[in-house]
This record gives structure tokens, C-alpha cells and sequence, in this order.
């Protein structure tokens, strides 16, 4: 089968492709190997550095616990208010009027511009100088603040080119039944967009729940990644605990895109249901309308 975009590989490119992948296997397994008798020789694979994860409750409860929670507080108020802020900004990029596009285009391309580390470090000195928010919690709000920015900027151009990418035909069969542009955009164009744009936007959402590890190494926020500092200093077992840290990181990630998968499944099986307009879908669209407008929430 061939597409636009992909040629289904013939006998001789799965043979090469199945070379190219063994001898991927062989020297990833060999810098494995490598690595773990490194490690071996200086003494990280002994048992008392692994033990106080198994043995010792307080190294949960004391640290990696209370730093998960804390890092799912940060990424989760980020999250919250992020999402609607980058929908409102996403819709602002694709408004007819002059006035509403091109400042919130501005605002846009100047906070996606930025390192979302040095707008953590401006939120915290604005919020020091200019506002009466206490010491113990202004990391967080630090945090959020840059966290928010940045990707309130990066949702708005994925919630724009989920739009822009579906057929024509839905904003023109809108048009012909008397909708107006923001009848449109809300009713039509926004729920048959979610489902093309939900891989993109669960990838910044992870992003959003890594990057709360930068407030914990320059701002002080007591997240997940800020607790390995105070175990290897208590077990002296550096290695471990950020291979540790990067698992609850790793299986935290895998649960959320997992939920989002399932998400994802659901609104396509719903939309084929309704007859709407799904990513990857192939749709009837004749010179009356849309496919699935009539249908769209």
C-alpha cells in the first residue's frame, strides 16, 4: 500500500529493516552491559544501595511520596489552567477581527519564545518584589506561572492547526445554515478537532508534569526530582535514587498516557457513531455541506 506521506516496504527493505534492527538490539544490549559493569565496579549495584527503597518505609513516606504529590500539585494546577487559556488563545489566532488576532498572536509567539525556566525565574522575582505571596508557597506559584505561559502558547498553536486541518466543507456547511463565526468555531470546528489534536496535547501535558523538576533545582519547590538530593545524602546511593525517581516518573507518564489513549479510542468509536468528521477518517463531503455537521455537538 502506498500513501502520500508512506511506501509499505517491499521484501528486500523488511530484510534490511530487520538488519538494521538487530544490530540496534545488539549494541543497545551491549551498552547495557557496559553501564552495568561500570557500575558494578564502583560499587552501585551493591544491595545496601538498593535496600532502603524495599526496606526502609520512611525514604516514601518522608521523601518520594510527599515530592510526587507535590510535583502532581504543580503539574496538575498548570494543567488546569493551561488547557481553557490555550483553547481561548487557539480560537483568538483564527478570530477575523485585526484587534483580537494579531495581539493575541503577539502574546502567542512572544511567551512560546521564552524558556519556560527563565519564566519560572521572572514569575518568582515578580512575585518577591510586588506581591505579598508567602515565602513557603511561592515556588509553587512560581512554577505554575511559567508553567502556564509557555504552554498555554504551545496548546493555542496545536488547538489552531487541529482546527485548520479539518475539510473546508465543515465551516461552509456552517455558514449555509446561519451560523455565526463563534457558533462555529465551539459547536463545529473545536469538538471534531480534539480528537486530531489529543496526541499532541497529552505530550505537552507530559511535558508540563517534567518540566515541574526545573522549580525544585533552582527555585526551591520540594517536587520529586528535589527529593534525590536529600536521600543520597542519607543512604549515599546517588545512582539509585534517580534510577528510582526516573521509574515513578516513567510509570507516572504511562498512566496518564494511557488514560488519554483510551480517551482517544472513545471519541473516535463516539464520532463514527455521529458520523462526524474524525483525523484519518476518509469523509463524504458533497457541494451541500459537511459530513457530520448536523450531528456535531
Amino acid at each position: 500500500m502506498t500513501s502520500v506521506l508512506y511506501d509499505a516496504p517491499g521484501p528486500k527493505a523488511k530484510v534490511r529493516n530487520w538488519i538494521y534492527s538487530g544490530v540496534f538490539l545488539v549494541l543497545l544490549g551491549l551498552a547495557i552491559w557496559w553501564a552495568l559493569g561500570l557500575m558494578s565496579e564502583k560499587g552501585q549495584l551493591d544491595a545496601e544501595k538498593w535496600s532502603p527503597f524495599v526496606t526502609d518505609s520512611q525514604v516514601w513516606t518522608t521523601f518520594l511520596i510527599p515530592g510526587l504529590l507535590e510535583t502532581l500539585k504543580a503539574g496538575v494546577i498548570a494543567m488546569v489552567i493551561a488547557l481553557p487559556l490555550g483553547a481561548l488563545l487557539g480560537m483568538g489566532r483564527l478570530s477575523d477581527h485585526a484587534w483580537v488576532r494579531l495581539p493575541v498572536g503577539a502574546f502567542v509567539e512572544f511567551f512560546r519564545a521564552i524558556p519556560v525556566l527563565m519564566l519560572m525565574l521572572f514569575g518568582s522575582a515578580l512575585y518577591v518584589q510586588y506581591t505579598s505571596v508567602p515565602s513557603d508557597v511561592r515556588p509553587l506559584y512560581a512554577v505554575v506561572t511559567g508553567l502556564v505561559l509557555y504552554n498555554a502558547s504551545v496548546i493555542a498553536e496545536i488547538v489552531r492547526a487541529g482546527v485548520l486541518s479539518l475539510p473546508r466543507g465543515q465551516t461552509d456547511a456552517a455558514k449555509a445554515i446561519g451560523m455565526r463565526k463563534g457558533q462555529t468555531m465551539v459547536y463545529v470546528l473545536i469538538p471534531q478537532a480534539v480528537t486530531a489534536m489529543l496526541p499532541a496535547l497529552v505530550s505537552q501535558l507530559v511535558v508540563i508534569l517534567k518540566d515541574t523538576a526545573l522549580g525544585g533545582t533552582l527555585l526551591g519547590l520540594a517536587e520529586l526530582l528535589s527529593t534525590a538530593r536529600q536521600i543520597s545524602a542519607n543512604y549515599s546511593n546517588t545512582i539509585a535514587t534517580f534510577v528510582v525517581i526516573a521509574l515513578i516518573y516513567i510509570a507516572v507518564n504511562f498512566a496518564l498516557t494511557t488514560l488519554a489513549s483510551g480517551l482517544e479510542s472513545w471519541q473516535r468509536k463516539s464520532k463514527r457513531g455521529t458520523g462526524a468528521v474524525v483525523a484519518g477518517d476518509v469523509a463524504e463531503v458533497d457541494a451541500g455541506g459537511a459530513a457530520g455537521v448536523g450531528e456535531a455537538p
